[in-house]
C-alpha cells in the first residue's frame, strides 16, 4: 500500500526537464519519441545553426562540468531558525545562511521569476578572495566539510594564489553555474549588477555576455572606489571598482535624481515659477552634418512676437528656421520630424549671434509635472557615498573596527536601488554574496526614504574567521554572524531614528541542510532498532517546521507565507495560504483528521487545496487507502506524503 499516495519530489527544480518542456513547446517537430531529434531542430533552426569548427567562443577547463552542475538538483532544503530571527511571525526578508549555489537551487520554483533586482559583490579572486570549489557528486556534504560542521574543522577557502594554474579556470567555475540559476530567478523586467575589480573583470564580461546575452549588457560603470589609488599597485594606482549591469529582457531605468550641481544650470524661471534652462535643439559636434542624418535636415517656422514655433508655416508663423552649423553649412537637428511633432509644447525659439538670426531650444525644466526630474545615470560614479572609506565607517558605527575588510557602501547600493526599482509595487532584491550585509541595510534604508515595501533576499556562507582576526576576537565565528549582526544592529538604529515607522525592519533566518527526508536503504543487517527508524522516513532531529518549509519549497511556495495552525480531531494541521496547501505531521492519522480537512476546504473555499501527510503517519493502510477517496469526494485532487 506504499504507493496510494504519491510522494512529494524531494529535490530542487529539475532545470533540465523544464528546458526540454520549453523546448518541446516551441519545437514539437523536433522530438521523436520523446527524445531531442538534433537534425530535425537543426532544419527548424535553418541559418542560424554554426556548424563551423572555429568559430568565437570562450572556453575553459570544466566548463561544461560547470554549466551541468547549475543543473543538477539539490537535495538539501531550508530549516528554520527562528532564535535567530528578527519579527518572524510579520516580515518579508529573508537571511539564508549556506552555499550559495545549493541555496540557488533551493529558490528556483519559490521565486522562478519574482526577483527584480539583484546586487552581488562577489569574491574578486586577488589572490587573498576564497574561491569555493563544488563537489559535483554531493555538494551538500562538501558544504559542511569547508565551513566546519562535519568532523569539527573547516577547510580552508582563503588561498588562490596567481601562481596557480587554475587561478582563472577556478573561479570562472564557481561564478558561472551560480549566475545561470540567478538569470531564472530575474522578473523579465528584472536586472543584475556585479561588483568587480580588474582581476577578473574581461572573464566576468564574457560568461555574462553569454548567460545573460551580448545584448542585454546595459553598461560597465567604473565606481570610484579609492581617489587616491592604490599606491602598491605597479603602473597605476587603481582608484575605482567596475560594475556591470545587464538585463533579463527588457529593464527600463528609473533614472536617478538631477544632482544638485546640475540645478545652478536652470537660470530660467517661468510664470509659474518653475526652474528651466534652454538646450539647442540643434546638433552639435559630431555627427552633426545634414548629409549625417538627412531626415533631421527640416524646417521650422517661428511667430516673431512671442518666439512660439510650428511645423507648418502660416501668417502666424512665418519666419523659417534651419538648422545652421557656425560655418555656414546646412546641420541638422537632435529630434526627428515625428519627435518634434509629438513634442512641439516643448520647444521655443529666439535670436542668437550678432547676426540676431532665431534658433530654437528645447524648454529643459528642473522639475516634472510628476515632481523631481531624473536623468540617465554616468559611466562614472563619483563621490563619498560610493567610496571604500564610507562602507569601513558604516560597519563600524553599528559592529566595530576591523571586522569586515572593504564593506560595500550603503550609498552605492542605494543609488543602484534609485535606478532599478518600482517604488508602486513590493519588489524583491536579492544579493547571494551577502558579506557585510550592505544590501539588506541598504534595502531597510531605501525603504523608509521612499516609503516602500521592498523585501530583501540575502544569502551568505558561514565561512570560519580566522582565529587572528579582529572578527573572531569581536566574538564572531562566521562571516554569516557578522552579516546578521549588521542587519540586526541597522534595524535598531533605523527604529531609533525613525519611531513613527511601520515597516518591516526584520528578516527570517534559514539555514541549508540536507533533506529533512531519510532515504529508505535496504540492507540486510539491519538491526531491529534500524528497522524501527526506518519506519518514519522523516530524520529524528528534525521538527515538524523544518519538514513544513521543505515542503514549501517543493511546492515553490513562498517562505514568507502566513501560516496557520488548526487542531483537527486533536492532530495539528498546518494552514498556508489560507487553505491553498494542508499539511499533516502526525503519527495515528485517523479518518476523524481525514474529514475535518475536508470540513475546512468547505469553510476556507480555497481555488485548489492540496495535502500533504506524512507517508508512515496513518494510523493504518485501510486509513491511508480511504483518506484518498474522502478527500477527492472533497473535490481534493492533488493528495501527497513524504
Amino acid at each position: 500500500m506504499k504507493n496510494v499516495i504519491p510522494e512529494v519530489d524531494s529535490k530542487s527544480m529539475d532545470i533540465v526537464a523544464d528546458n526540454i518542456s520549453k523546448l518541446k513547446e516551441l519545437f514539437p517537430e523536433a522530438f521523436t519519441e520523446g527524445k531531442v531529434d538534433f537534425d530535425a531542430l537543426k532544419e527548424v533552426l535553418g541559418d542560424y545553426i554554426d556548424g563551423r569548427e572555429e568559430r568565437y567562443s570562450f572556453t575553459w577547463n570544466g566548463k561544461s562540468k560547470a554549466r551541468m552542475l547549475a543543473q543538477t538538483p539539490s537535495t538539501g532544503t531550508l530549516r528554520p531558525c527562528k532564535e535567530e530571527s528578527v519579527d518572524w511571525d510579520s516580515t518579508q526578508n529573508l537571511f539564508i545562511e549556506g552555499d550559495n549555489l545549493e541555496v540557488l537551487k533551493l529558490l528556483q520554483k519559490s521565486y522562478h521569476k519574482k526577483v527584480k533586482m539583484i546586487y552581488i559583490d562577489p569574491p574578486y579572486n586577488t589572490g587573498k578572495d576564497f574561491v569555493y570549489k563544488d563537489n559535483f557528486k554531493d555538494n551538500i556534504r562538501n558544504y559542511k566539510e569547508v565551513t566546519g560542521q562535519l568532523d569539527g574543522e573547516g577547510r580552508n577557502l582563503s588561498s588562490n594564489p596567481e601562481t596557480s594554474g587554475r587561478y582563472h579556470t577556478d573561479w570562472l567555475n564557481m561564478m558561472y553555474p551560480r549566475l545561470k540559476l540567478a538569470r531564472n530567478l530575474l522578473k523579465d523586467n528584472g536586472v543584475i549588477f556585479i561588483s568587480i575589480d580588474e582581476s577578473e573583470t574581461a572573464n566576468l564580461q564574457k560568461i555574462s555576455d553569454e548567460i545573460f546575452g551580448e545584448e542585454n549588457l546595459l553598461g560597465r560603470i567604473s565606481v570610484v572606489s579609492n581617489l587616491k589609488g592604490r599606491s602598491d599597485d605597479k603602473h597605476f594606482a587603481t582608484a575605482h571598482n567596475d560594475l556591470l549591469a545587464y538585463q533579463k529582457v527588457n529593464f527600463i531605468t528609473n533614472g536617478v535624481p538631477l544632482p544638485e550641481e546640475y540645478l545652478e544650470d536652470y537660470d530660467q524661471l517661468d510664470d509659474q515659477g518653475r526652474r528651466f534652462r534652454l538646450q539647442g535643439l540643434r546638433k552639435r559636434g559630431t555627427g552633426a552634418k545634414r548629409e549625417d542624418r538627412p531626415n533631421m535636415y527640416y524646417p521650422f517656422y517661428v511667430d516673431t512676437k512671442t518666439g512660439a514655433v510650428s511645423l507648418e508655416k502660416s501668417e502666424l508663423f512665418s519666419e523659417v528656421v534651419l538648422p545652421v552649423l557656425s560655418d555656414g553649412a546646412d546641420g541638422r537637428w537632435r529630434w526627428g520630424f515625428d519627435t518634434s511633432s509629438e513634442r512641439i509644447s516643448e520647444l521655443t525659439a529666439k535670436t542668437v549671434g550678432k547676426e540676431n538670426r532665431w534658433d530654437v531650444f528645447q524648454i529643459d525644466y528642473a522639475e516634472t509635472d510628476d515632481g523631481e526630474k531624473r536623468i540617465k545615470p554616468k559611466s562614472i560614479w563619483m563621490g563619498s557615498e560610493f567610496a571604500n572609506e564610507t562602507g569601513t565607517l558604516e560597519v563600524k558605527k553599528l559592529l566595530s573596527s576591523g571586522v569586515f575588510d572593504t564593506p560595500k557602501p550603503i550609498g552605492l547600493v542605494k543609488y543602484i536601488m534609485e535606478q532599478a526599482l518600482d517604488i508602486s509595487s513590493p519588489e524583491i532584491v536579492l544579493d547571494f554574496f551577502a558579506g557585510s550585509a550592505t544590501t539588506a541595510h541598504a534595502l531597510l534604508e531605501f525603504n523608509i526614504e521612499s516609503k516602500s515595501k521592498f523585501r530583501f533576499i540575502t544569502v551568505q556562507l558561514p565561512e570560519l574567521c580566522d582565529e587572528k582576526s579582529a572578527a573572531f576576537k569581536a566574538g564572531y565565528k562566521t562571516i554569516a554572524e557578522i552579516s546578521k549582526e549588521r542587519i540586526r544592529q541597522a534595524a535598531i538604529k533605523l527604529g531609533a531614528e525613525n519611531p513613527d515607522y511601520q515597516g518591516d525592519l526584520g528578516f527570517k533566518v534559514f539555514k541549508l541542510d540536507s533533506t529533512n527526508i531519510k532515504p529508505w536503504e535496504l540492507d540486510f543487517d539491519l538491526t531491529e532498532q534500524d528497522l524501527e527508524d526506518q519506519i518514519s522516513n522523516i530524520k529524528h532531529d528534525r521538527k515538524e517546521e523544518d519538514v513544513l518549509y521543505e515542503v514549501l519549497l517543493k511546492y515553490g511556495l513562498d517562505l514568507t507565507l502566513p501560516i496557520t495552525e488548526h487542531s483537527v480531531a486533536g492532530h495539528k494541521v498546518f494552514d498556508i495560504g489560507m487553505g491553498a496547501l494542508m499539511i499533516c505531521l502526525s503519527d495515528d492519522i485517523t479518518l476523524d483528521v481525514v474529514e475535518g480537512i475536508a470540513t475546512l476546504k468547505d469553510e476556507l473555499k480555497p481555488e485548489i487545496m492540496r495535502v500533504v501527510f506524512k507517508d508512515a503517519g496513518f494510523a493504518d493502510d485501510v486509513v491511508k487507502t480511504n483518506a484518498v477517496q474522502i478527500l477527492k469526494q472533497a473535490g481534493i485532487e492533488d493528495v501527497r506524503s513524504l
